[in-house]
């Protein structure tokens, strides 16, 4: 009996299964090539975000060696468990430089621990401050009674030159390029060749660190005092 028309279909049918199976093989293996490519280029050239924008690892190393000449903001992080067992990243601020008397240290330290903290017109408190009023807690830490005001502030202590800051001094600063008139104040926090870093409590951002070589400080900045202590 001849039952080749029979079993010829059925050998078609199979060789294009296996030839589905082959090229199905062939595409697994071809998207496991590409996978494994991308990701040894990702080892190589990772991406870090800051600002909205993404940088190399090489680039994000370089700024933060930058911020690190300039005492800006350097920070360490470490892990603490919260009171429900929650594990969580704490970031720690760079300290104040060594030559800083220590009663300063202690503004800039406590100053510093409101980072974060949301500005409210007014506010001498966690919950919201304003920009005179960080002040006003910064240097009740060590006991010292200063005004109320940014413009008050201006008028207590010695005049300094932008040139002479030192970590300690006050800075203020106008409303908008040009004016004279007080309406801002922060606290240098370090001060170097390099550049020099406030501390304040900004009306978008709240407390928060920033360098005075800007465009926007620069164009507003009016005078800087030294505290007398």
């Amino acid at each position: 009996m001849n039952l080749t028309p029979i079993f010829v279909p059925m050998r078609e049918h199979i060789t294009k299964v296996r030839h589905s199976a082959q090229w199905h093989c062939w595409l697994v293996l071809g998207l496991w090539v590409l996978l494994a490519g991308l990701g040894s280029c990702g080892g190589t050239k990772k991406l870090n975000q800051r600002n909205g924008r993404y940088y190399s690892a090489r680039d994000m190393a370089r700024m933060k060696a930058a911020e690190r000449r300039r005492g800006g903001v350097a920070k360490s992080k470490a892990k603490a468990t919260s009171p429900g067992g929650k594990s969580k990243v704490v970031v720690k601020r760079r300290s104040t430089p060594a030559t800083v008397r220590k009663e300063l240290a202690t503004v800039i330290q406590t100053a510093r621990s409101f980072q974060g903290t949301p500005y409210r017109y007014g506010g001498t408190t966690r919950l919201g401050l304003d920009c005179s009023g960080l002040l006003v807690n910064s240097f009740a830490a060590i006991n010292v009674q200063i005004p109320r005001s940014s413009n008050e502030q201006a008028s207590w202590g010695t005049p300094v030159k932008p040139q002479d800051l030192q970590a300690g001094d006050l800075v203020f600063f106008g409303a908008s390029p040009g004016s004279s008139t007080i309406t801002h104040v922060g606290l240098v926090t370090n001060a170097s060749p390099e550049g020099v870093q406030f501390i304040h409590s900004s009306s978008s951002l709240g407390v928060v660190e920033n360098s005075l070589e800007t465009d926007y400080f620069l164009g507003r900045f009016i005078r800087a005092v030294r505290p007398v202590l």
